[in-house]
């Protein structure tokens, strides 16, 4: 099966077709972490083709009573606010002064802490740390992801052992047709090789890879891809594809 084409204004985009059995090495998972600390997350990823196939799978699981098939018992302080469906697994804590909205997954050995913000469909990978000020949103943390500063991060796959700046941020919805649209309604896309490829998202904001540190401040476009081991330089911006192994000042 060929992937779809169809035109954005001038623009071919091409769709990457699900079930098909080749995808770009680039737009996979696997191309941008190793998730064999957590269950769950692992299976996640094995079910995903392509990185655009990860927030629509977890959002759909999360919606889904009993198919996590994950045990909770974790800490959630009496000063925590908690609504909806919140797992928060052995070994994890949502502490006082934090806010979790669910659905949500909190894996073992994560931290949610006073003035951290989780919500709307995200996984937080074991070992994560969210701190004051930090808001995740329809987002996967795979494992050991510091968010423990004033930062954002929405409609995003971030990968093992990512460092996230104090004041970072993610961008997930267009905003150079007009006036912003809620719920959005404008396809964001991606450019690899010079094709145009279509996420089947109207929000979407980066898949940042293992390993990689984000320096204070920096924001990134809507459809990032950052490859792991990729070194950031302090700079206000951040878009496109970074291949694994990057050095960008």
């Amino acid at each position: 099966m060929s992937s779809p084409t169809r035109t954005l204004g001038r623009c071919e985009i091409t769709t990457p077709a699900v079930g098909t059995h080749t995808a770009d090495t680039r737009l996979i998972p696997a191309y941008y972490t190793d998730a064999v600390a957590s269950p769950y997350v692992a299976d996640l990823l094995a079910r995903c083709r392509t990185v655009f196939d990860i927030k629509p799978v977890m959002c759909a699981d999360l919606d889904t009573p009993g198919i996590l098939a994950v045990a909770s018992g974790g800490f959630v302080a009496d000063d925590a606010q908690v609504e909806g469906l919140v797992i928060v697994q052995a070994g994890a804590r949502i502490e006082a002064g934090a806010h979790v909205v669910g659905p949500v997954l909190i894996c073992s050995g994560a931290v949610v802490a006073a003035g951290a913000l989780v919500r709307d469909h995200s996984v937080i990978g074991p070992g994560c740390r969210i701190g004051f000020a930090a808001e995740i949103t329809r987002s996967l943390l795979v494992a050991d992801v510091l968010a423990k500063h004033p930062c954002f991060v929405g409609d995003s796959v971030i990968g093992r052992g990512v460092n996230i700046g104090a004041f970072c941020s993610t961008t997930g919805l267009r905003c150079d047709r007009g006036p912003v649209a809620e719920p959005a309604t404008e396809e964001i896309t991606i450019t690899l090789d010079g094709q145009r490829i279509g996420t089947r998202q109207t929000k979407f904001g980066a898949v940042i890879g293992d390993g990689v540190a984000l320096p204070a401040g920096t924001v990134l476009s809507p459809g990032t891809l950052i490859g792991p081991g990729t070194v950031i330089y302090p700079r206000d911006h951040v878009g496109g594809f970074l291949p694994a192994g990057a050095r960008v000042r």
